[in-house]
């Protein structure tokens, strides 16, 4: 139950509000529902803060953490396979709300965007009320309480090196049941993230995906997740070993 909302037009302001232990943060918007409780949360809304915007120094492409995924499906600067993972994480309504820094904010499990940052090797940026820190995407996906009382104001990635993702679902439109993202950077080395194997995207070595729990529901079972995985993971990776 929201009790109060606040709509920040200063960082520092935002940092100060997202402290409070009954702080809920806003990016986007598109993932924020009722609370069925009465447990009173604060809303700190991030939309006035200018935080959007994408920029690359050529070794780097930097997001800013309220960037749409609408801009970044349209942006010339995010490496193709982001754009295209970005494009199919939520249909154009929901794109032109939704941030970046929302999507890392809630790791929704299935997320293909998140997936692919994973295999980038995204950097993530936090401002709190000591410091600006970094912290790589991987460690705040195995502790998401690394962002509580901050602020995400960016994600970097690298521009090179080359990218693949495949996926399989029941209906094209549907998310993923399982997908996989590998990416080779400029000194070869290869990293592979993979969605539905897991609570959340995780990074996966490719000789212990038979090690993987997958959680079962009713769109496959923990076993067929795990075959699938295996298949998934083979075609990206053969495709970033030979430059397609």
């Amino acid at each position: 139950m929201i009790t109060k909302y606040h709509r920040p037009l200063a960082l520092d302001d935002a940092i100060a509000l997202a402290a409070r232990s009954d702080a809920v943060i806003i990016a986007g918007g598109t993932t924020v529902n009722a609370d069925p409780g009465r447990t009173p949360v604060v809303a700190v809304d991030l939309q006035a803060l200018e935080l959007s915007g994408i920029e690359t120094d050529g070794e780097s492409v930097r997001i800013g953490s309220m960037t749409r995924l609408a801009d970044i499906v349209e942006s010339a600067l995010a490496p193709s396979v982001l754009r295209d993972l970005a494009r199919r994480d939520a249909p154009n309504t929901i794109r032109n709300a939704a941030t970046i820094g929302g999507t890392i904010g809630t790791a929704d499990a299935e997320s293909q965007l998140l997936t692919g940052l994973l295999a980038f090797g995204a950097i993530v940026t936090l401002a709190g009320a000591d410091s600006t820190t970094t912290r790589p995407l991987k460690e705040i996906l195995d502790d998401t309480q690394i962002l509580r009382g901050t602020i995400i104001t960016s994600v970097a990635i690298p521009s090179n090196g080359l990218a693949a993702a495949d996926r399989t679902a029941r209906t094209p439109m549907d998310q993923p049941i399982v997908m996989a993202v590998a990416h080779r950077d400029g000194d070869g080395a290869v990293v592979l993230a993979m969605a539905g194997v897991a609570p959340r995207p995780v990074i996966v070595e490719p000789d212990r995906i038979g090690d993987l729990d997958p959680p079962s529901d009713f769109r496959g079972s923990s076993r067929y997740r795990t075959q699938i995985a295996s298949v998934l993971a083979s075609r990206v990776l053969a495709r970033v070993a030979v430059g397609k």
